[in-house]
């Protein structure tokens, strides 16, 4: 049986290679993050001031907005005008129109809209430019750094992933994965967990079909969404208030895979509730 440990941040140190165990500690101490910032010099500092160094088999996730505010993917609702369909939905929606206006910016299309008599504000399902259905475009008001802005998904994750951890790999001489993630709702249940919304050379999915089960029965669909998986796990152990958006896991078994976040994203011709 795989066992998940979250330790404490003085205990970091006492992370080691087990082949009966995995490890998952958030990284401690990364700082407010600014446009411009070097993300992958950032994180290595940190992980050495745990007295950590990566190794073969690695993997690091991270909350995707420490890579929006180093990219500058914040808005400035001062600096918004709204357009009409923006004005239109506000009324709806009861929601500041100017916030409606960035979330049209960054959706393909709005799924749906709906507000509950029970409800403040109204919630859009939308279809991100990235392909991911989530709520509000995935546009954020919390933990921005200031009021009056919000954040937004970073333009390209799979690419951003894929520099901090090319140099992470070049700093630590080591095989690792990176995954950046953000908190989406599920469709028919309650509650959020985070979600892979950039990959770098982690596998997307395991594909079981082919393989036995313990019985010896063939698998034909069985495909777990590994990078899911991972970010979900690594909701267990961040703290939005502790700033710790990054976290290591080690113990996995995982092969180097070229993929992208998109690759999670089932086929609209396989969508059952159209």
């Amino acid at each position: 049986m795989t066992l998940a440990h979250s330790r404490p941040l003085d205990s970091l140190t006492n992370l080691s290679s087990s082949p009966f165990s995995l490890q998952i500690a958030p990284i401690p101490n990364i700082p407010e993050i600014s446009e411009g910032d070097d993300l992958g010099v950032i994180i290595a500092k940190c992980l050495e001031n745990a007295q950590l160094s990566l190794t073969d088999g690695d993997i690091l996730t991270s909350a995707h907005k420490i890579f929006s505010k180093a990219e500058g993917a914040v808005v400035n609702m001062a600096d918004v005008t709204p357009g009409q369909e923006a004005m239109r939905y506000a009324e709806e929606l009861n929601k500041d129109p100017r916030k409606i206006e960035v979330i049209l910016s960054q959706s393909k299309r709005v799924i749906r809209s709906f507000k509950r008599p029970e409800q403040n504000e109204g919630t859009m399902i939308c279809e991100h430019r990235l392909g991911f259905i989530s709520a509000n475009a995935a546009v954020d008001e919390s933990n921005t750094g200031e009021d009056g802005s919000l954040i937004l998904l970073p333009h390209n994750p799979d690419a951003s992933a894929k520099a901090v951890c090319d140099y992470l790999s070049r700093h630590f001489n080591a095989r690792i994965g990176f995954a950046i993630t953000d908190t989406f709702g599920r469709p028919w249940r309650i509650g959020q967990v985070n979600v892979a919304v950039g990959l770098a050379d982690l596998p997307a999915t395991i594909r079981e079909q082919g393989n036995l089960d313990a019985h010896g029965r063939l698998l034909s669909v069985t495909e777990p969404a590994f990078a899911d998986e991972l970010a979900a796990a690594s909701g267990l152990v961040i703290r939005k208030s502790a700033q710790t958006p990054v976290v290591l896991f080690r113990g996995l078994d995982w092969q180097k895979t070229e993929s992208a976040a998109q690759d999670l994203l089932r086929p609209n011709k396989e969508n059952m509730f159209k």
